[in-house]
């Protein structure tokens, strides 16, 4: 994975603008592996290509990400709090292109969710829909007995059992965060999406940076490929200036 410059990642970020969000995933991952075909980063797992963005989000902020959930409970707002470090251990190895599972009677061939996956799912689908959209692309075979079946034959409990073993394989491809409320002791667990986070960041991230670029380009009359060049540090010393 390659670092990005300002004008980089600015690059990217307007590439981003009007896409949906699987797309603005790729999109990013796209600047930072420019030797990867747009194709290929596509067919990773969504664990893996979560995998990198949270390595992309630590090159560019850093390892320490905060955040609020409200308690479904009582509505207290908590504040998170964790580290890219505390999720690595987490991070999806290189799986087979064909998995399988078998429970009961049943065996079940599939493989695992990628980008392409998403894309394919219609907008404004319910979630329901959704995942049995997604079931549809990535179970690949289903047996009973030795004999071909039909995904709708296939019972719940084999059903979740393929989702869960999907998700061991592939833990961050559903990364769920464990919360507790002080205030009144409810725990539960609700998913972090990586790609969403990172996007709401970056998009700050460029309003604010561009807004300087404004500042400094109407105070010196510098271009804007010459701003972005300095560091952030540099640029905040000659806003300061302007405000003295």
């Amino acid at each position: 994975m390659s670092a990005l410059s300002a004008s980089e990642l600015l690059a990217a970020w307007e590439r981003g603008l009007g896409q949906r969000q699987a797309d603005r995933a790729l999109t990013l991952l796209a600047a930072t592996h420019s030797r990867s075909p747009r194709d290929a980063l596509a067919k990773l797992s969504i664990g893996r290509r979560d995998a990198g963005l949270f390595s992309l989000r630590e090159e560019i902020f850093g390892p320490h990400l905060t955040g609020v959930a409200d308690c479904p409970h009582c509505r207290e707002r908590l504040e998170l709090n964790f580290n890219t470090a505390d999720i690595r251990e987490s991070a999806a190895t290189t799986a087979a292109e064909e998995l399988s599972i078998c429970v009961d009677e049943w065996q079940v061939k599939f493989r695992l969710p990628n980008s392409d996956d998403l894309l394919a799912i219609t907008d404004g689908s319910q979630l329901g829909a959704s995942r049995a959209q997604l079931l549809r692309q990535c179970i690949l075979a289903v047996q009973r007995n030795g004999e071909s079946r039909e995904l709708d034959d296939v019972p719940a409990n084999v059903i979740d059992a393929t989702l869960q073993r999907m998700s061991q394989v592939d833990p961050l491809g559903d990364l769920q965060l464990a919360f507790n409320c002080p205030l009144c002791g409810y725990e539960w667990q609700a998913a972090f999406d990586i790609a969403a986070f990172l996007w709401t960041e970056i998009n700050a991230w460029a309003h604010r940076t561009l807004r300087e670029v404004d500042e400094l380009a109407r105070a010196y009359g510098w271009r804007e490929a010459d701003i972005l060049a300095m560091s952030p540090l540099r640029r905040q010393v000659y806003l300061e200036m302007i405000s003295q």
